[in-house]
């Protein structure tokens, strides 16, 4: 059965799919598997001609709330039960749909809508042998399974289709690793011919999606790419809502419901210029007696975010991080303070900056433990604002500790409405040891500048 018809069949999806709501994805989905489409409405979403054969690759920049998932949820479905991939697998081998989601939470929404169109549906549920909780075994050996992003969890599959759900906002740890998931899944792609699909809303002007974009938007090939804000994708969405949006924050609309990449935000620090600092090596530097080290912490409640520490020195001019110590969620906030109270003293270090979380708690905390601790006067963007020149001019030396580069690598720069930058992590994405390291390296290298300026100002 071909896509237009399973959209269309009453006894399928039609009821789901088949209202004028639906018009301009039938159109898509439809010239995805290059079958007849209306090539005006093809045209206004693609920039480009109806194909005369099925794509290889489709990738969607779609607004907020426009249905990506119910298509994706379609997708899934009908590439698991349309397409006999048995006579291609080896005798054990399952012909995997893998639907790969930001997080888990949106991983179980994929999956509720997976549900939704297979297991209620009498004629389709009858092929279901299993269905799990993240994974849904099928009679002709195929299976439709979600994951996160994460390019460990998807290597060693045969892939029949890969569908990937908002990937322009695929976080890990702060990196975004689109493209390492990417390079992960193209192979197992290859013994079935399987396609690769990708939908999301447009983020900023980085990444995979834009790559595509930038590359394939209106272009023949047997890569699809459209583009299409909200009310257009799903009429059925209440105009004030978009309406509203554009009135609290333009730009955020622009790229939330009417599909375009922001042009507000850059990568602030490259990922080569961050290598170039890597001390090879020993992750975490010993005290020594011929160095004065000073720390930085980044505390946490203890449900979210990580507690973090970073120590450091000066050498010369260069500042070296010593240790950089990340406790991820949960655990007790007062075991984790003691815990790097004890480290600070192995070290010789009496006092510690930190940011104004929870008021005067790690104050207190702090300095029942013979610790004193020191608010920043420096806000966290304003410490990374200071950091960049570090990173840029090779001046700091950090531990190759993925987390660590990840987080750095995964900062963001915002040109806020007044017009100034403000640095922060991306939506998802933490930046818990980054702002340690920040704190600690930034405080450090101004101790440095200023012992320097009262000697020059002694000798003269």
């Amino acid at each position: 059965m071909k896509a237009l018809e399973a959209l269309s069949d009453p006894n399928l999806f039609g009821d789901v799919f088949g209202s004028p709501t639906w018009s301009n994805w039938r159109t898509l989905i439809g010239g995805f598997y290059g079958e007849p489409v209306d090539r005006d409405a093809f045209h206004a979403l693609t920039h480009r001609e109806p194909l005369s054969e099925p794509a290889e690759e489709l990738w969607l920049a779609v607004g907020r709330r426009g249905g990506k998932s119910n298509i994706a949820a379609f997708l899934a479905v009908y590439e698991a039960v349309f397409n006999d991939h048995r006579k291609h697998l080896a005798p054990g081998e399952v012909a995997t749909i893998m639907v790969i989601a930001a997080d888990r939470k949106q991983a179980r929404t994929v999956m509720r809508y997976i549900r939704g169109l297979l297991i209620e549906n009498p004629m389709l549920s009858r092929l279901v042998v299993r269905d799990g909780v993240e994974s849904i075994e099928l009679s002709n050996r195929c299976s439709i399974e979600v994951m996160t992003a994460s390019h460990r969890s998807t290597r060693g599959y045969t892939v029949a289709a890969v569908i990937m759900d908002e990937i322009a906002f695929w976080h890990s740890e702060g990196a975004n690793p689109d493209i390492e998931i990417i390079n992960a899944v193209r192979p197992s792609l290859t013994t079935l011919g399987g396609k690769l699909i990708a939908l999301s809303s447009p983020y900023a002007r980085r990444g995979v999606l834009w790559n595509n974009y930038r590359r394939y938007f209106g272009k023949e090939g047997r890569i699809l790419v459209a583009q299409a804000p909200t009310l257009e994708m799903n009429p059925s969405l209440n105009p004030a809502v978009v309406i509203q949006a554009r009135a609290e924050d333009p730009i955020a609309a622009a790229a939330e419901y009417d599909a375009q990449f922001r042009t507000d935000i850059e990568t602030f620090v490259s990922l080569e210029a961050l290598e170039a600092c890597v001390r090879i090596g020993h992750p975490e530097l010993p005290y020594s007696t011929q160095q004065h080290y000073s720390a930085f912490v980044d505390p946490s409640g203890g449900a979210v975010d990580s507690f973090t520490l970073c120590i450091v020195h000066m050498e010369g001019r260069e500042v070296v991080v010593d240790l950089a110590r990340a406790v991820k969620p949960p655990f007790s906030p007062e075991h984790v303070v003691q815990e790097f109270a004890d480290i600070l003293k192995e070290y010789r270090i009496r006092s510690v900056r930190g940011d104004n979380y929870a008021g005067e708690w790690p104050k207190e905390q702090f300095k029942k433990r013979g610790i004193q601790y020191y608010r920043s006067e420096k806000p966290k963007s304003g410490l990374y604002q200071d950091l960049l020149p570090l990173i840029n001019s090779g001046r700091i030396e950090i531990p190759n500790t993925p987390q660590l580069i990840n987080e750095l690598n995964g900062l963001e720069r915002r040109t806020t409405r007044g017009g100034r930058d403000s640095i922060d992590h991306a939506p998802g994405a933490h930046d818990d040891l980054a702002n340690a390291v920040a704190g600690a390296a930034v405080h450090a290298a101004q101790r440095e500048r200023c012992a320097t300026s009262i000697e020059l100002k002694i000798m003269y």
